[in-house]
């Protein structure tokens, strides 16, 4: 086949995590007597990293920057005990992955939601080896689209760039995919829409899971 390896984004891509994440984050803010905020103010406060979201949340709220780490911390160690509650695997992702496997094509994550937390979400969701490797956002390391972590994993990619397919939900992925010089799909089932991953000079957009399966059928 064309495409050797997949590169999947994770919240918004593999997982839809957003009830989760909302859960975790309101419940900090609940905690320090702050506003709390919708699904569709998440959806647009994600992808970015922890530090974005909590500096999205508090930006319109008083004393913010005295609570940053109070709200962070509280937050990650509540998402920790909420992340498998309301977390599911997009319709057709798993018919996807099985699509990979069968036809030898490699299949990785990379998420700016930290390591530990991936590796949780992803060991929880799927089945063992059904990714090549798992990379979340490491300390010492800048957060997506700066590509210092997925030129890494490219290393370890038995393939070439032009082989190799980097898949999200956000302008922030798409990005990240040119910073890697790789061509990307756009997908509409997660936390953007079409108009930001046009912005992002998406390579394909897509609408299912299903849409990458006959992209990768395609010689």
């Amino acid at each position: 086949m064309k495409y050797k390896a997949l590169i999947f984004d994770l919240d918004g891509t593999l997982l839809n995590s957003i009830e989760d994440i909302k859960d975790s984050c309101n419940e900090a803010l609940s905690y320090y007597q702050l506003k709390t905020f919708e699904v569709s103010d998440y959806k647009l406060f994600v992808g970015d990293g922890v530090d974005m979201l909590i500096k999205r949340v508090l930006s319109s709220q008083d004393h913010h920057e005295s609570l940053f780490i109070d709200v962070k911390t509280r937050y990650l160690k509540t998402y920790t005990l909420l992340q498998h509650h309301k977390t599911a695997p997009y319709d057709g992702i798993i018919d996807l992955l099985d699509f990979a496997k069968k036809n030898q094509i490699n299949c990785y994550v990379l998420s700016n939601k930290p390591h530990l937390d991936t590796l949780s979400v992803i060991n929880y969701f799927f089945p063992e080896n059904t990714f090549n490797e798992i990379v979340g956002k490491k300390e010492g390391y800048l957060p997506k689209p700066d590509p210092t972590l997925l030129l890494e994993l490219i290393k370890n990619i038995p393939c070439k760039p032009t082989e190799i397919l980097y898949i999200g939900d956000t302008y922030t992925d798409m990005i990240t995919a040119q910073n890697g010089h790789l061509i990307s799909v756009g997908v509409l089932w997660g936390f953007r829409d079409k108009d930001e991953l046009k912005k992002g000079k998406a390579s394909y957009i897509v609408s299912t899971p299903n849409e990458i399966i006959s992209l990768l059928k395609k010689e």
